[in-house]
């Protein structure tokens, strides 16, 4: 995975520990806080040069203390200026505490604050590193603030997201921009956290990249092509159609054969060389009536199937768009057990009864199986993992692919690809329209095409996922599948 410091994610504690080591390292720490401060304070006098007043609502810890430094450096601009602590400001210790003895002006209790109209509010109260419900006090202050429809600049974080996991604790402060430093945070990107950031600034306050990649042990990025594009098979003169790869889709019986056909097309969109649509014998003439550039053959059971699979060259599979759930499906998927593999939709339902029996089917060598599951069937393959309260989409994703060793595609607005060994993305690019049916028969298709070039399965899901939500732009408001088919550009 790249190290681009504008890709990686730091959990709240890694970033602490990365704040900890530029202090041991014989940074400045304070210095550190006032280019935080300086920055919060900048962003402000931007996108705000309007406001009435400036309240800066500030907590007990390092966040208060960035909150601080912002006060002051607003007040020297001649900005009028209201800060409201929350505990009490005796309790600052390290650098927070300077922070508020520089601050030259006075403070009131948070619970004291009473929304004024011209006010820009700058949450200032916990930042990323909060991990329980915020107390009333808080939640006071936050529905003040959301019933006068304040603008809210947070820093790090609004106030009331999970850093982590982007949940909600209890209640949070719904920001029109987020000023961070040196990386964002999964909070940031994971749902619903995401919508409550509002527009995110990410400021190099002067911490070592060296430190910050030293801290990033749990291998957390945005999707992004640059961790995945080296993976890909790189275009040549010489390259023909059987280089790219030979991608066979499993259609459903007559009358159930249009999400294959959309699969295999978006698979020949994204680069496979050849695309095979593997029909039952009543639905042949069905699928031939719509094919021209994808080859059509015969498939009805198990045993033709495994004579079909005496061809080494078939090697990349997807299964389970209008394919039906069943002990037909789990048949054709035992027969696969040793061929790469996309299995969504029917494919994954058919193992709901014994997730154990497909895990067991791919437990051995490289991960070769793809799983693309949505809430609802995520919930079915992996019961004990989604019910876990104490998990996040990142830690759920990340433990079903290790139990599987499989790539997992945890769908969503929010889409989390994880690999079995621990390696995770996260994917902003998707918009809201491909909330669509026939979207997912797309998206096994792209993975699919990037398994038969030759792509390992993480990065093939990673890819896949990234190319889905870039045809989904293209493709614009208002899509259908068909529409996003044609959309559909290899990398």
């Amino acid at each position: 995975m790249t190290e681009r410091l504008s890709d990686l994610l730091l959990t709240p504690s890694e970033m602490t520990a990365a704040d900890v080591a530029a202090a041991e390292s014989g940074l400045d720490s304070f210095a550190l806080m006032t280019r935080a401060g300086a920055a919060v304070a900048a962003s402000f006098l931007r996108f705000y040069p309007g406001a009435v007043r400036a309240v800066i609502l500030c907590g007990p810890g390092n966040n208060g203390g960035d909150g601080y430094v912002a006060a002051r450096c607003l007040e020297e601009t001649g900005i009028d200026v209201a800060v409201f602590h929350f505990g009490d400001p005796k309790g600052l210790k390290g650098d927070a505490a300077r922070a508020r003895e520089e601050w030259a002006g006075s403070s009131r209790p948070l619970a004291d604050y009473e929304p004024r109209q011209g006010d820009v509010v700058i949450d200032a109260i916990f930042g990323a590193g909060l991990s329980r419900d915020v107390g009333q006090v808080v939640a006071d202050a936050i529905r003040k603030v959301a019933e006068a429809s304040l603008p809210v600049l947070a820093i790090d974080l609004p106030s009331g997201i999970d850093g982590r996991t982007g949940a909600i604790l209890g209640a949070a402060f719904k920001a029109d921009r987020t000023v961070t430093f040196m990386t964002r945070k999964p909070g940031h990107l994971l749902l619903p956290g995401r919508e409550y950031c509002g527009s995110v600034e990410v400021y190099d306050i002067g911490i070592p990249a060296r430190i910050i990649r030293s801290k990033a042990v749990e291998r957390l990025a945005e999707n992004r092509p640059e961790q995945w594009m080296g993976a890909l098979l790189r275009p040549e003169q010489e390259t023909h159609k059987y280089k790219r790869g030979h991608l066979a889709v499993f259609s459903g019986e007559v009358g159930k054969t249009g999400a294959a056909r959309m699969s295999a097309m978006a698979g020949l969109k994204a680069g496979a060389g050849l695309l095979t649509i593997a029909s039952p014998t009543d639905a042949l003439a069905e699928n031939a009536g719509h094919l021209t550039a994808i080859m059509l053959h015969e498939v009805n059971d198990a045993a033709g199937l495994d004579l079909w699979l005496e061809d080494n060259r078939l090697h990349t599979f997807v299964l389970g768009p209008g394919f039906g759930a069943g002990d037909k499906a789990r048949r054709f998927v035992a027969a696969l057990r040793d061929r790469h593999l996309v299995l969504d939709a029917d494919g994954i339902s058919s193992f709901r009864d014994n997730p154990d029996e497909l895990f067991a089917l791919f437990a051995d060598g490289a991960p070769r199986l793809v799983l693309t599951p949505h809430e609802g069937e995520f919930g079915r393959l992996f019961p004990d993992i989604a019910e876990d309260a104490t998990k996040g989409k990142v830690d759920k994703a990340r433990a079903a692919a290790k139990r599987a060793n499989a790539a997992i595609i945890y769908k969503g607005a929010d889409t989390v690809i994880a690999s079995p060994d621990g390696r995770a993305l996260i994917n902003t690019n998707a918009p809201i329209w491909l909330a669509t049916a026939g979207s997912g028969d797309v998206l096994a298709g792209i993975v699919g095409a990037m398994m038969a070039q030759g792509a390992p399965a993480f990065e093939a899901a990673a890819a896949g996922v990234y190319l889905h939500g870039e045809a989904g732009m293209r493709a614009g408001k208002g899509l259908t599948a068909e529409d996003l088919v044609s959309a559909v550009l290899p990398p």
